[in-house]
């Protein structure tokens, strides 16, 4: 399984290598780049223009590596489609306000009741088809136990999906940032997979992993292309899925610390400002705040990777 795993990951690594940069040189040649917002740091203006919706290519090449892949092995169950949903589904959202944002030459794509209800409409999606597989409802809640409520899950799910795929959009604001935090965090996912033999997870997180790879070699700073909401909203999706349908969605909140402190860092900011007129970060999402205290972009890369790692291996170590 291990083997054929790692076929997964060179067959995403190598197709996201060879699109990649045809991808770059069309977006170039045809002045199609990414607008940085007004709020965000002054320094930024100068990525204005850099190619975006790098993302379509790395969620591609990870759906066509996992396909072919379960199809070799005759491996393709439900429990795949809705992987590949939750990755497709969010990413199809995310090139939509790309699209937008590129076609009107502006930084602001899909409205956010437009892009709140098409999110929990793919949660929706992904609900359903588990339950014609079967699947139990079953959450655990820590001090409470297992509750075997289906409108709980429902709703947890949901909340779930949403919220991650939300808050790895908000810490793709650096150049490799949110590439080197998914990779980690997907590589985490790999290994319990595999403890567990779960052959669907491991597949599709490594075809994942192999097209960030591969993806990062074009994103680190300076970053020649960024990943876009395409990108930045299906990783998050994905993770989602797979901490639920591994059965620990808590464990996000480890190994997924640094998007679950990004996440919080802007609603803090929001209430405080709301509440008190007055702001307890810098600027947010929290990457910025650092960027504002005078640190590098590669130093809060280097930083908050570390974090997200210590997050997983702590995780691993205690509940691994």
């Amino acid at each position: 399984m291990l083997i054929i795993s790692i076929i997964a990951l060179v067959s995403s690594l190598a197709l996201t290598g060879i699109i990649l940069p045809w991808v770059i040189i069309f977006m170039r040649s045809h002045h199609e780049g990414q607008e940085i917002r007004d709020e965000g740091p002054k320094w930024h203006e100068k990525k204005s223009g850099t190619p975006t919706m790098g993302g379509v290519v790395f969620v591609l090449a990870a759906t066509v590596s996992t396909i072919w892949i379960c199809v070799w092995q005759h491996e393709v169950t439900k429990m795949i489609w809705i992987l590949l949903i939750s990755l497709l589904g969010y990413g199809i959202i995310g090139f939509l306000d790309d699209s937008i944002k590129l076609f009107y030459k502006r930084n602001l794509g899909l409205r956010a009741w437009q892009k709140f209800s098409l999110q929990i409409l793919v949660a929706v999606l992904i609900i359903i088809i588990a339950a014609t597989d079967h699947f139990q409802f079953k959450l655990f809640i820590p001090f409470f136990g297992v509750v075997n409520s289906v409108v709980l899950f429902t709703i947890f799910v949901i909340f779930w999906l949403v919220g991650y795929s939300n808050a790895v959009n908000l810490s793709d604001g650096l150049d490799g940032l949110a590439t080197g935090l998914s990779i980690i965090a997907y590589a985490t996912y790999s290994y319990i997979a595999l403890k567990q033999k779960n052959f669907a997870v491991l597949i599709f997180c490594m075809s994942v992993i192999g097209g960030l790879i591969s993806f990062f070699i074009f994103n680190h700073k300076p970053a020649k292309i960024f990943m876009g909401d395409a990108g930045s909203l299906a990783l998050g999706g994905g993770l989602a899925a797979v901490s639920i349908f591994l059965n620990r969605p808590w464990s996000l909140l480890l190994v997924g610390i640094v998007f679950v402190c990004e996440t919080a860092s802007v609603i803090l900011q929001v209430i405080s400002f709301q509440t008190t007129g007055k702001r307890i970060f810098k600027m947010t999402p929290i990457h910025h705040h650092f960027e504002m205290l005078g640190y590098s972009e590669w130093k809060v890369d280097i930083i908050f990777w570390i974090v997200g790692l210590l997050g997983s291996i702590l995780y691993l170590v205690i509940w691994g």
